[in-house]
């Protein structure tokens, strides 16, 4: 079983490198394939400027292997050749966007059994904002403001990205919609990384958890459970 990367957004705004350079070193280093998905900025077909600047940041970053994976409706979701390049691949990031388009974009679809395949082969199964929301069992779509089921990847969690931002505010409306759940408010320039049973926090921020009433801070470095 490969590794999860739920980051909480603005990942490319040059203070990422700590969680994507954790991610490149999992993944294999860095001539290791990277399949980046702008899925959820194809909603308002942003997905070409989004998928430019992504390639860029991972080549900044020393990676030699870099493509756009360009899953942006239902037919190429299920594109035999994008299903091919995704189950091939050794870090596979989700970008920013809409959720809800992104969910049911991806739900059931030739290319999600593909990413799937391939993080049970040891891949890196990345997210941020948009794209780590849709990972877990249950997201916030702020745009409907609509509690939605998503890809499962994580079960029992949601997260909330840009918490230092503007996530902390779905805190208590989701913990009354999910009273058994973990919330997870992640901050901008922030991601924690799945190892086994454990997660570790990289970047500037820091991950709030909400759980069995509690508010729990997690810092850089320090492992911890869901």
């Amino acid at each position: 079983m490969g590794y999860i990367l739920l980051a909480g957004g603005a990942e490319f705004g040059g203070r990422m490198s700590e969680p994507d350079l954790r991610a490149i070193e999992l993944a294999g280093g860095f001539a290791a394939p990277i399949c980046i998905l702008p899925t959820a900025a194809a909603a308002d077909n942003n997905h070409v400027r989004a998928g430019n600047n992504s390639l860029r940041w991972f080549r900044s970053l020393g990676a030699t292997d870099v493509e756009v994976a360009s899953v942006i409706d239902q037919a190429s979701a299920n594109d035999e050749v994008i299903a091919a390049a995704l189950r091939s691949a050794k870090l596979i990031y989700l970008l920013g966007g809409f959720p809800r388009f992104t969910a049911e974009t991806l739900a059931n679809s030739l290319a999600w059994k593909s990413m799937l395949d391939a993080h049970r082969n040891g891949a890196v199964l990345a997210g941020s904002s948009a794209g780590a929301m849709v990972l877990c069992e249950h997201y916030f779509d702020p745009y409907e403001g609509k509690l939605l089921s998503g890809l499962g990847l994580v079960p029992n969690a949601c997260v909330l990205p840009h918490h230092n931002n503007f996530g902390h505010r779905w805190a208590a409306q989701l913990t009354e919609l999910l009273p058994g759940a973990t919330l997870i408010g992640i901050d901008e320039h922030t991601g924690m990384i799945s190892a086994q049973d454990e997660w570790t926090v990289h970047g500037a921020g820091q991950v709030t958890l909400y759980r069995s009433g509690r508010v729990e801070i997690q810092k850089t470095g320090a492992p911890f459970k869901l």
